[in-house]
């Protein structure tokens, strides 16, 4: 068979069920090997999308799908998608086609050192220079990928390689194991939580990757300590549970400050620091941190390692919680900061304000999607609402981007999830902003027959900068776009479209949408000018 055949084979024998990209020249060996396969490719209107899909795909399954893109141009698109999946720890294959090895000795059309390019963003790559490795490349590409932490690998493949013959086959894949912590180690730890008077639990991305959140639950109503969720980590706790603080990320103040400030031992669970800089927590590096996760802490002075347990979140919550007596604690402070945090939604559920306010739009959404609907956001002032007020049932049930944090990720993103869950009602998120960026896969949703739905809020600029220029210099500078009739561009794609003229509009719209089962864009108008004022209002914020 040709090299680009066994590549193919060896993908379907990691379990790899789709591919996402666009065709090119030096990829067409590829691409006729992919018509003899299981493997179901999906041909996408930018690379940068197919990457979003595969990582988001990768996110909801733990295992990886594959993008694929030519080199050069083709290439270079891929690699914001990429670096997003790999800074978001979404398991990924990232597969380019390349120049034959006979021409990259010298300047020439189209290429570029790309295996260069993708190390940074990337666990590990590597070019395939030899007929007879693919099996080891393959094998290792996937198993990196999906290994914790996960993230994205990359095999770039030059065109004269991919058409040579070759006789091999793909190698046996060993199954993964993690370990639990010592004995010694965890005494220490329940020694430690003992000894404490007020500690919290920051809970990260890491518990829905372990798919441990049964075992944080068992955890918590042992223990009866708060929990507060990063922006990916929504969803550890459900949002009614008596000690969910909800969910921190903003770099100021918020009501989840005071709990950080009362805190004598944060239980960082499963936490990623990109996610959440330990500095807006624990400014002063004074709180000492107890870390479960896979892998040990990264070394910041704000996050003061006092125990560590590595290895299976599951195992080790499972451990840690037997170990512990049954505990009762005064967690009256949990029951004020939960009662704040969610009063400010209750003034505006009959809001008929127009354009609408961020807080209407939440409260409308949430109260339309069931408890394991899935909600995608984009990145934008709208990202910021929704991590702070949709709240959450269950992990993976709003999707956030915040490790790499790219615009643009919330439409192919909805793709990529209701392919995984089709019986399920998905929902991006977009600024008009992010929006425009991968819009083009309205085409692909609607060739998919998916029936995603896009709420798009509207305001004319890039509302989140805005809002860090008015808080740093109480004026803005180049922050406005123009946009096109979003109604009649979605027609043009074939989706349904509804336009708010009023803010009793959106929940019938909302609801009418999801009936629909067909691909619906909203076109939502909303009030940016709640902004500043959420901004004065946490900054009033007294422990």
């Amino acid at each position: 068979m040709k090299v680009a055949e066994l590549l193919i084979k060896c993908l379907e024998h990691e379990g790899v069920e789709y591919m996402f990209g666009v065709p090119g020249e030096e990829n067409i060996d590829i691409m006729d090997a992919l018509l003899d396969s299981s493997i179901e490719f999906v041909v996408t209107r930018h690379e940068t999308g197919a990457a979003f899909m595969a990582g988001t795909y990768g996110r909801l399954t733990g295992k990886p799908a594959a993008c694929l893109a030519t080199l050069g141009p083709g290439a270079t698109n891929l690699l914001t998608g990429v670096a997003n999946s790999n800074m978001d720890l979404n398991p990924l294959i990232a597969i380019t086609g390349q120049a034959g090895v006979n021409r990259q000795h010298k300047i020439s059309h189209q290429y570029y050192d790309i295996v260069s390019m993708f190390k940074p963003v990337t666990k590990w790559n590597t070019q395939i220079k030899t007929a007879e490795i693919v099996p080891e490349v393959v094998r290792k590409a996937a198993q990196v990928a999906v290994q914790d932490k996960p993230g994205a690998t990359h095999i770039d493949l030059p065109e004269d390689i991919a058409s040579m013959e070759v006789e091999s086959s793909p190698l046996d894949i060993a199954p993964p194991s993690l370990s639990v912590a010592s004995h010694s180690m965890m005494q220490t730890a329940v020694n430690r939580i003992k000894a404490a008077k007020h500690p919290l639990i920051l809970a990260g991305n890491g518990i829905s990757r372990g798919r441990a959140s049964e075992k944080v639950r068992d955890f918590v109503d042992k223990t009866k300590i708060p929990v507060v969720h990063s922006f990916m980590g929504k969803g550890a706790l459900s949002w009614k549970h008596e000690l969910s603080l909800l969910t921190a990320g903003l770099s100021g103040n918020d009501y989840i400050t005071c709990g950080f400030k009362q805190a004598d031992l944060i239980i960082a669970i499963g936490f990623d620091m990109a996610e959440y800089p330990p500095e807006n927590w624990n400014p002063e590096g004074q709180t000492s941190v107890l870390h479960i996760d896979t892998q040990e802490a990264e070394t910041d002075s704000h996050y003061p390692v006092a125990i560590q347990l590595v290895g299976n979140i599951n195992g080790n919550l499972k451990k840690l919680t037997e170990f512990l007596p049954d505990a009762t604690r005064d967690n009256g402070w949990v029951t004020d900061v939960r009662k704040q945090a969610l009063d400010e939604l209750e003034p505006f559920q009959h809001d008929n304000s127009f354009p609408v306010k961020p807080q209407k739009i939440i409260s409308d959404l949430r109260s339309v999607l069931k408890e394991d609907d899935i909600v995608i956001s984009d990145v934008g002032a709208h990202k910021m609402w929704m991590a702070r007020m949709y709240h959450t049932y269950e992990p993976n049930t709003c999707l956030i981007s915040n490790g790499l944090a790219s615009m643009g990720i919330a439409v192919p993103g909805a793709i990529g999830a209701k392919m995984v869950y089709p019986e399920r009602s998905v929902v991006a998120v977009c600024g008009d902003g992010s929006f425009l960026m991968t819009g083009a896969e309205l085409e692909t949703a609607k060739r998919l027959n998916l029936p995603i739905i896009i709420l798009l809020w509207r305001d004319e600029g890039y509302g989140l900068i805005e809002w860090h220029q008015r808080r740093n210099f109480n004026r803005t500078s180049y922050i406005s776009f123009g946009n096109p009739d979003f109604a009649n561009l979605a027609k043009s794609f074939g989706f349904e479209a509804i336009e708010i003229e009023g803010a009793d509009e959106l929940k019938p719209s909302l609801e009418k949408a999801i009936t629909m089962n067909k691909p619906v864009l909203i076109d939502c108008p909303v009030d940016y000018g709640e902004n500043m004022k959420l901004t004065e209002k946490l900054g009033d914020i007294l422990c």
